[in-house]
This record gives structure tokens, sequence and C-alpha cells, in this order.
């Protein structure tokens, strides 16, 4: 008896052993995503040098076999979701809003600029240099976070509605709405560069809620370097509690809830195969604070400008005399839905007598770090004529866009610039609307169109959709593994969506709804005519709840994903935002 057990023993042992052996050896289980997507085993990739080639995107190359849909609504911006369609794809550009700019610098302390020199070449500010716009729906107000005079502090501003902001007085610089600066010394001339700030809803402690990316620049140093700073309010940030070591400017942070991990965006100069200029390095980490910390290896090369991304024509060279390539100024990226949107602000050459002309394009990914950017064109942009608030230097802000209702709210920063120089001028805040989920549409017209899924699974039960069929009309059909029809969820016995809506359900005559096929691999098939499919979903309830990420919030949602459906819609309505 007594070998026995020590036989049993030593197996056990043994096998332990060979468990501990291969994961300590960098043997352990690829990373897989909620949605099937399996993450290389080294991660993040290390690609070595940037090119201009478009981003290779591995989950499109090879997708999963059958792909879970249970988080989020499941939008058509690249082929992830598609086996087979005759439908046309549109992307479609963010319009601006009528009553732009939304914020203005009309605070003394926002005409302030950061130092002396510059008294001459005034640069009235209240622009979001990423910094953040958010829906808090503790207090159930918009909240921005801005730069307040040119490279000076940042200011907080709060909104009933996303359009009208009011700018209260607070008592961290009493008399005024600045939430943070530095003072200046004998030896130090501390210069604000671009902040992140995130409202943190999975924060476990109070004071963590909102988190502060500051990005400073040390002129007895010369160099950009980020504070990592915390607060119960977004207003009382109190002493960072960790600093990167040197960094380009304009680096931001973001959170991937998806993978649970914060990301430094971070500036840096790529030049290797190919001339690059600005473009980005990659670190992640389940802390933002202890991720302020890295090595050169934890943060790859990850991203710039592509062959796309076009230069100006009358810029022929750079101030080195390098033929001009555009570049990657800056890259936001928040979870929306069941994918990341990221905000690529693109810098396509100097002219002589302008600001930098900057515009922002969009790209998305389904595993956080490779992106997809199937449209290259500004998704806004700067305006060709001189006056306008945006004539020059469009950004994105931190949180990346809102929900309100039927629409996405994406907030810009936008300079006038000074006509025959490349200086600021006055610098505002302005305001984009785009439809939700538009960022692209499967079309059809007067002929019935079609679209089939690949292979997905759920656990939901009622199918709903994003539709635009006020002149046609939009039915589905449901398909087993081997491609059959399954019954009663036929073409015949759909009721047919002949709304326009982005949020409409899809039933089917002799079914209450789609329990029966839960945890199953099936397809769907989409018949289109005469309309514009933005995305589909299949919910738990009725209330058409999609369980995924809203970027930066919005009326009615009660935390960082859409747990509450066609109730939210009812928030918007209420200010009046429908």
């Amino acid at each position: 008896m007594k070998t026995h057990l020590k036989t049993t023993f030593r197996v056990v042992l043994t096998l332990l052993l060979m468990l501990g052996l291969c994961f300590g050896s960098g043997m352990a289980r690829s990373e897989e995503l909620y949605n099937g997507i399996v993450l290389p085993e080294q991660w993040p990739p290390d690609y070595g040098d940037l090119t201009h080639e478009p981003m290779r995107v591995p989950y499109l190359d090879s997708p999963p076999k059958v792909i879970s849909i249970d988080v989020g609504r499941q939008l058509f911006v690249d082929d992830f979701l598609i086996e087979q369609t005759t439908l046309n794809r549109t992307f479609h550009l963010g319009s601006y809003h009528s009553q732009n700019p939304i914020l203005k610098p009309d605070r003394s302390w926002e005409q302030e600029p950061w130092d002396q020199e510059t008294r001459s070449r005034p640069s009235p500010t209240a622009m979001v240099f990423s910094d953040g716009v958010w829906y808090d729906p503790k207090d159930h107000l918009f909240k921005m976070w801005y730069m307040g005079g040119s490279r000076k502090s940042t200011c907080y501003a709060t909104s009933q509605d996303g359009i009208s902001w009011q700018k209260p007085i607070l008592d961290v610089m009493p008399g005024t709405n600045m939430v943070h600066t530095r003072s200046h010394d004998s030896t130090t001339v501390w210069i604000r560069d671009s902040a992140t700030v995130w409202l943190d809803h999975a924060a476990e402690n109070p004071a963590a809620r909102f988190k502060m990316f500051s990005i400073y620049r040390d002129r007895s140093k010369e160099h950009y370097g980020c504070s990592v700073f915390l607060s119960p309010d977004g207003i009382h940030w109190g002493q960072p509690l960790a600093e990167t070591k040197s960094l380009g400017d304009r680096t931001t942070v973001f959170y991937n809830p998806f993978r649970r991990k914060w990301v430094y965006s971070i500036r840096c100069s790529a030049s290797g195969i190919e001339y690059m200029g600005r473009s980005r390095q990659y670190r992640e980490h389940d802390d933002p604070v202890a991720g302020a910390q890295w090595t050169d290896a934890e943060a790859p090369l990850w991203v710039g400008a592509d062959k796309y991304d076009l230069p100006l024509p009358e810029v022929e060279f750079d101030n080195d005399g390098r033929k001009m390539v555009a570049q990657l100024y800056n890259l936001d990226a928040v979870a929306y839905e069941s994918l990341m949107l990221g905000l690529f602000t693109i810098w396509p050459g100097q002219p002589k007598d302008r600001a930098k002309p900057n515009y922002v394009c969009l790209g998305f990914s389904r595993d956080g770090f490779h992106w997809h950017r199937p449209d290259h064109r500004p998704f806004v942009g700067v305006s060709e004529r001189h006056g306008d608030w945006n004539w020059a230097n469009v950004q994105s802000a931190g949180g990346g866009c809102l929900v309100v209702g039927e629409k996405l709210y994406f907030y810009v920063s936008g300079r006038a610039g000074v006509k025959g120089s490349g200086e600021s001028g006055v610098c505002t805040t302005g305001l984009a609307t785009l439809r939700r989920d538009g960022f692209a549409s499967m079309d059809a017209g007067e002929s019935e169109e079609t679209l089939t899924t690949r292979p997905v699974r759920f656990t939901g039960k009622h199918l709903f959709v994003n539709a635009e069929a006020g002149e046609g009309e939009l039915r589905a059909e449901v398909l087993d593994e081997a491609g059959k029809v399954i019954a009663p969820f036929t073409r015949d016995n759909c009721v047919a969506v002949t709304g326009d809506g982005t949020l409409q359900p899809v039933t089917w005559k002799g079914a209450d709804d789609l329990s029966q096929l839960a945890d199953r691999p099936v397809a769907f098939r989409f018949y289109l005519r005469k309309g514009r499919l933005y995305a589909f979903w299949v919910s738990p309830d009725r209330s058409g709840a999609s369980q995924g990420y809203v970027a930066a919030g919005g009326p009615g949602l009660t935390g960082p994903r859409d747990t509450l459906g066609s109730k939210a819609y009812e928030a918007a309505r209420a200010i009046g935002q429908q």
C-alpha cells in the first residue's frame, strides 16, 4: 500500500513538474480573445522596422472557424464576419456640428502662453489635445478636460447635452476652472503638451476612478516625459505616482477592456528600412502606474502612416531635405462595441504659410494591436477656408467618442491659424457626429442582394440590426453548419424590417426567439433591397442591449458597456439630442 502511494505521488509530482516546466519555458497556451482570435505566443509582436506598407492583419488572413458574437454590435468595417456577399460596402465620414466651435477660450487664463517669449505670438487656447471627453453616469454629466492657455494648464468643463458647456469655478486654482498645472521655478520651465484623462469604471479604489497621463516638457533638460496621476473626481489630482523615461511629445494612453490592458501609445521617430518620421511604439500593462516603466524590448515599434496617407503635393521636402512623407502624429483608441476604434491623426507635411494641416482618420482592430485602415480619407478634417475655426491642426480627444442615442459624438481640437505663418492662432474645440455604428454600411440598390456571415456562436435570444431600409426591406434567415436553412428561421417566415433605425428587432413567424440556437455554430444570411445594413447583434433580452463597449459613454448608459439597449435612447431624447 505504501509503495503504491509513493508511486502515485511520484507520478503526480512528475506531471506537476512537467506542467511547470512547460509554462515556465514560454510554452503556455496562447491567449484566446472572446471573439475566437488567438494571439501569437510572442505578444506584443515585434516586427522590426516599420515600412509604408499597410499593416498586415493576421486575423483577417485566417479568421477563427467560429466567431463568438456575445460582446457588442457586430460591425462591417472589414470582412472578419463575412463569408459571402453581393452587397457593396460604403465608408462614411463625420459631419461637423453647426454650432462649432462648441468650446472657446473666453477666460483670461485661457489667453496666457506658457512663457513670456511667446507673448508676441498669442494663441488663446481652449482645446482638447487628447485630454478627455466623457459622460459620467455618476453625476449624469458630460465632462471635458482640455488645454487652457497655450501649453499652460488642464481645465475642466461640464455639459448637460454635450453641446453647451459650462466652466465651473473650482478650488484647485481659486477663481478658475483649472484642475492641473505645474509651477515654474528659477531652474525649470514646465510646458504642458498633450494629456489623456480616462474615466476608469473598473477601478476598485474610488480614489483612482479618474486617471491622467500628462505629457510635459522640462526645458531645463530639453526632453518630454509622462506623469501618471489619480483622482476620485477628475478635479483634485495630487502628486504624480509614476514618471516615464524620456519619450516623444504627443504620447497618449488608452485602455483595452477586451484584454484588461493599459496601452501607452508612444510617439517615436522611426527610421529603418524606410524613413517613417513620427510613428508609434506599443507598451501594455495590467497596471497603468507600473506600466509607466519599460525597457526597449517591452515597447516594440508598432505603427506609422502608410503609403495611402499622402503628403501635400506642395510640400516636396521636409526641413531636413528628405522627400516628404505623411506621418502618424498621434493615435488615440477606445473600445467601441466589439472592437477597438483607432483615431489616427495624420500630418501630411508643413506648408510655409499655414499651421499643421493635421486631420483624423479611422482604423479598426479586433485584437488591439493590428490595425485595419480601409479608408484613408479624413474622417474629420481641416477646412480649406482661412478664418474657419479648423483651418489647421484637427486632432482627436481621449475617450474617442460618446454614444448619444442614435448618434456618436466626436470631439476634436481645431486651430484657426495665422495666415502667412505656422502659428496656431485661436485654438478651440469642435464636435463632429456620425450615425451610431455608422463607420461602414453594406448597401443594396433596386435588386435584392445578400450577405452571409461566417459561422458564429451566441448565447443571446433576440436578433437586432442597425439598418436603413425606409424605402426597401431587410429579411434574414439562419443556416446550420452545412449551409442548410433552419426552420422556422427562414427568409419567408421573417417579418420584413422596413424602417430606418439604429436598433431594430428581426423576428420570425412561428418562433418567439433564437434560444433554441444558442451555443450552436450557425450563420446568418441577410437579404436587403434598397437599403443599408450597418450592424447586427444577438441580445439576451428584448431591449436590444448589446453587452458591447460604449467608448466614452453617453446619456442613459450606466457604465462601460451597453446593458440597457433601448432604455438608453430615452435618456438621449430627454436632453433633446434625437
